[in-house]
């Protein structure tokens, strides 16, 4: 699932973004997707997580259900044995101004050092063979309910919790984090089912 150049951690995803982005007003899908490893399925679910969560950037309407689309267009791809990730031309030329990117990122950079410190490989059993294909599931799962969390305050920053969660556990080898991040996912799912209107 993961190459020998991903990044290792959440404060490496975020300055890959960083140097990616510096000469550059906008910054597109495939801008991000470059600066993880085109061939990078966790780092690419632990972005799409983390840009999902980050204020100004999250909460702009149609961005969670994009980030959703990437995830399940990647996920779906690992599950198929693909060994590289392809995306249409058009999702990888939507973005974001860089502004609001940066600003997000910013915030980011604090919690970030500190849920690094705490990750390490534990229970990999989780989040490898077997077990990174039961993940890529769930987060498939949490990805195509991503239109109707937008429709719901605050839902659709619970799934992006979660998918920076599985993200980063694949990514950090960290079965422990996965079984966070199933219980985060149970949380938001509870959340999105109570609030729908029945």
């Amino acid at each position: 699932m993961n190459q020998p150049d991903d990044p290792e951690s959440l404060t490496e995803l975020i300055s890959r973004i960083r140097a990616t982005t510096r000469d550059q007003d906008r910054v597109s899908v495939g801008d991000l997707m470059a600066a993880v490893g085109e061939r990078s399925f966790g780092p690419l679910v632990l972005l799409a997580g983390l840009i999902t969560v980050a204020p100004l950037i999250g909460d702009i309407p149609g961005v969670p259900t994009i980030l959703g689309l990437l995830v399940l267009l990647t996920l779906g791809q690992l599950l198929c044995q693909r060994r590289s990730i392809w995306i249409p031309r058009r999702m990888a030329e939507r973005g974001v101004a860089k502004e609001k990117l940066l600003t997000g990122l910013r915030w980011a950079d604090k919690p970030a050092a500190w849920i690094d410190r705490w990750t390490k490989r534990r229970f990999s059993w989780l989040v490898t063979g077997l077990g990174q294909y039961l993940m890529a599931l769930v987060c498939m799962a949490v990805a195509a309910a991503m239109p109707l969390m937008e429709l719901i305050p605050f839902s659709a920053n619970g799934g992006g919790l979660s998918l920076m969660a599985f993200g980063l556990a694949i990514v950090a080898r960290d079965g422990l984090l996965a079984l966070l991040a199933v219980a985060a996912t149970c949380g938001t799912g509870w959340v999105v089912l109570t609030n729908l209107p029945w």
